[in-house]
């Protein structure tokens, strides 16, 4: 009869440090197929080639960052139920961050060089959600999707209109992301108080323009 270990407080110190490490400097494995596999990959005017890079660095970003937030927010849940729930959805996140590391490689280009910055700052606000209780815990899971949708509407009108690799990634991981909000919604989440949304928004706003470039 095989019977499951418990993790103590120090396997999950080293689980998250693991995971923080394969994240910023490793190449972590999707477990899905690339949505993009059988799109063609057409040759972009290299002004569209490095819009589209940028935009899909901002986006791996945006996924190094949701590694970061569901695993500091499950470091602190208290209920088995929320965590189980956090990582999977870091699961699903860590798909859309091999896929656009891969989108990154085909387009000549290279994810953001501050990436142990945003995984660290992301971690933190992450614990720091997950203390105030699982329903505010999920609430920020909620808020963190609704605005990644609104994110990649952007980028998909903005995408130029030959790369449909991109777009198709694109669109998978929108799918996802409203997924992930849904279910946190049903499994209890609360809604932020203002001005928790706007602050959200507006240090979204600093990462993606910074993330672009740099």
């Amino acid at each position: 009869m095989q019977t499951t270990r418990r993790l103590s407080r120090i396997d999950r110190v080293l689980d998250d440090a693991q995971r923080a490490l394969e994240t910023v400097l490793g190449s972590p494995a999707a477990m899905r197929p690339n949505p993009a596999a059988d799109r063609a990959d057409v040759v972009l005017e290299e002004s569209e080639r490095r819009h589209a890079a940028g935009l899909m660095r901002v986006n791996h970003v945006g996924e190094v960052c949701a590694q970061a937030l569901y695993c500091g927010q499950a470091a602190v849940a208290r209920d088995p139920s929320t965590r189980a729930h956090l990582l999977e959805a870091a699961q699903e996140e860590t798909d859309h961050l091999a896929w656009c590391a891969d989108r990154l490689v085909e387009l000549d280009d290279r994810p953001s060089l501050l990436n142990p910055l945003w995984y660290g700052s992301s971690f933190a606000i992450g614990v720091l959600a997950g203390l105030r209780g699982d329903g505010w815990n999920l609430g920020f899971v909620v808020e963190t999707e609704r605005q990644v949708e609104a994110h990649i509407d952007e980028n998909l009108a903005s995408l130029p209109a030959a790369d449909s690799r991109s777009r198709a990634i694109l669109e998978v991981m929108k799918e996802d992301e409203a997924r992930h909000a849904d279910n946190a919604e049903a499994a209890g989440a609360r809604i932020l108080p203002p001005p928790v949304p706007s602050i959200m928004s507006a240090a979204s706003r600093v990462m993606k323009a910074i993330a672009y470039r740099v």
